[in-house]
C-alpha cells in the first residue's frame, strides 16, 4: 500500500480560512467523528484526516461527507467488519513503511460497536503507535443527558437479537452496580423494552434517539412505562441509546434495627435460626449475627 502524490495540499476549511495541516509522525491514529451534527467534530481530529497518509473508514460514502464539509482532500481506504484481515495488514504495513494512517468510524469513536479491534490489536503486536483522537461519543452523549447515575456505568453494547439469549444476558447484567448503557434496533426497542421490564423490573430508563440531530429526543420514564409507549407507537426513526437505571440498593439496616431483627426473631426461633434468617434478611454473615444475638442474650441477662 502506498500513498498517492496527487498534489492535493494537506489542509482543512473552517469558515472559509484555509489551515495548513502539519505533519503527523507514523502511527494509527482513532479519530472521533460527529455522532450527527457535523459541527461537533474537532479541531485535532480535522487536523489529522488532513494530514493523513491514508483515511481509513466503514464507508467511504459517509466519511467523504464530513471530509467535503470541511476542504479536506485525502485517499480514502475502506475497512469495515468484511475486510478487516486483509486490510488490518496492510494498513500496519503502511505505517511501518512510515506512513501516517487515520481511521474513522462513520459516526463516534471507532471501536465502539464498530470495527477497529483487529487493527488495533495488530499495531500493539507489531510495535505501531496508537494514537486516540477523541471527539464525539453516543454512549456519553447519551449518559449525561440522562440525568440516571453516572458515577458508575456499563456500555453493553447490542443484546442478543435471539428472545432467549436475550433474557440470559440481561439475567447477567441485573445486578451489576451501575447505570447501564446499550445500543438498540429502532424495529427491536419495543420487544427489548419489555424484557428488560420483566427481567430488571421497574427501574427508571432513557431512550435517546437521534443525538445532535434536528429531531432529537429524550424520552424518559420506567421500563414499563417506556415498553408499552413504544409498543403502541411503533418503532421510532433513527439510532436509539438506552440507558437503563442501576438496581436500587437496599438500605444498610442500622446496629439498633439489626438488634431488634436479632431479638424479634429469637423469639420465635432457636437462635442459630434467628441469626440465619437475620443474614438472609440483611446480607451479612450469620456467623457474626449469632454472636451479637448471643452478646444481646447475655446483656440482657446482666440486666435482669
Amino acid at each position: 500500500m502506498t500513498a498517492e502524490h496527487d498534489g492535493q495540499a494537506r489542509s482543512f476549511v473552517i469558515g472559509g480560512t484555509v489551515i495548513p495541516a502539519r505533519p503527523l509522525e507514523p502511527a494509527l491514529y482513532l479519530v472521533a467523528t460527529p455522532i450527527g451534527n457535523l459541527g461537533d467534530v474537532t479541531i485535532r481530529a480535522l487536523e489529522t484526516l488532513a494530514a493523513a497518509d491514508f483515511v481509513a473508514c466503514e464507508d467511504t460514502r459517509v466519511t467523504r461527507v464530513l471530509l467535503e464539509r470541511y476542504g479536506i482532500r485525502r485517499r480514502m481506504v475502506a475497512y469495515h467488519e468484511h475486510n478487516e484481515a486483509d486490510a488490518a495488514a496492510g494498513l500496519i504495513a503502511a505505517v511501518a513503511q512510515g506512513k501516517s494512517v487515520a481511521l474513522a468510524s462513520d459516526a463516534g469513536t471507532p471501536l465502539v460497536s464498530d470495527p477497529g479491534y483487529r487493527l488495533v490489536q495488530e499495531a500493539i503486536n507489531q510495535g505501531v503507535r496508537v494514537v486516540p483522537i477523541p471527539g464525539a461519543s453516543a454512549v456519553l452523549s447519551a449518559l449525561t443527558a440522562s440525568g440516571l447515575p453516572n458515577d458508575a456505568f456499563m456500555f453493553a453494547g447490542f443484546l442478543p437479537v435471539k428472545a432467549g439469549q436475550k433474557k440470559s444476558r440481561m439475567e447477567a447484567l441485573a445486578n451489576v452496580p451501575a447505570t447501564l448503557v446499550f445500543y438498540e434496533s429502532p424495529r427491536r426497542l419495543a420487544d427489548t423494552l419489555a424484557a428488560m421490564a420483566e427481567v430488571l423490573g421497574d427501574r427508571q430508563a432513557v431512550v435517546a434517539r437521534e443525538l445532535t440531530k434536528t429531531f432529537e429526543e429524550l424520552r424518559r420514564g420506567s421500563l414499563p412505562e417506556l415498553a408499552q409507549h413504544y409498543a403502541e407507537a411503533g418503532a421510532p426513526k433513527g439510532e436509539v441509546v438506552l440507558c437503563v437505571a442501576p438496581p436500587t440498593e437496599k438500605a444498610e439496616a442500622s446496629e439498633a434495627d439489626t438488634d431488634q431483627m436479632l431479638l424479634g426473631l429469637a423469639a420465635e426461633m432457636p437462635a442459630a435460626k434467628a441469626a440465619g434468617e437475620a443474614a438472609r434478611m440483611t446480607g451479612r454473615k450469620k456467623s457474626e449475627l449469632y454472636q451479637r444475638l448471643l452478646e444481646l442474650k447475655a446483656n440482657a441477662g446482666d440486666e435482669s
